[in-house]
């Protein structure tokens, strides 16, 4: 049996700023310390059920759309939500928001729906407010890398 653990990301990155913050987040996952964690990236329309249900946490990644996060990140939800329901109690999980305004309909959003999954969410979100600044690449990084080597470690 493989002692590899399995980090998914499921990240919506329309444009060239919230590409180099996915790039970000899977670079600091990828770190070269991290030696047992296999991360994954998929692109919402390309998630199924399996690919969550075969995780042992996720990171999702979202802009905020009209207070709400992006339609083919509810749209993983949508189609996902009640294959995974009594597979994935307690699956860890967090999320970062490039929030053009405040983010916190998006938190909201999607802290109701990974409630009624019964996710774990494992760390505070990250919530990227307003004109994009260079410092959401380095705090994504951040992000990916504190949640693979957390998964590494059996903390999460």
């Amino acid at each position: 049996m493989s002692s590899r653990k399995k980090l998914l990301v499921i990240a919506h990155a329309p444009s060239e700023n919230t590409q180099r913050m996915l790039d970000g987040l899977l670079k600091g996952a990828n770190h070269n310390d991290i030696e047992s964690v296999d991360v994954k990236y998929l692109a919402p329309l390309d998630t199924r059920a399996d690919d969550i249900k075969s995780a042992q946490a996720i990171i999702i990644g979202t802009t905020e759309n009209l207070g709400y996060m992006a339609g083919l990140i509810k749209d993983v939800f949508d189609r996902c939500y009640y294959n995974c329901i009594e597979h994935t109690e307690g699956l860890p999980f967090t999320f970062y928001v490039r929030a053009g305004n405040d983010g916190t309909g998006t938190k909201r959003a999607i802290e109701s729906i990974t409630t009624g999954l019964r996710w774990r969410l494992v760390q505070e979100p990250l919530i990227c407010r307003g004109k994009f600044n260079v410092k959401f690449i380095t705090q994504c990084e951040e992000l990916g890398a504190s949640m693979a080597a957390s998964l590494e470690a059996g903390i999460i």
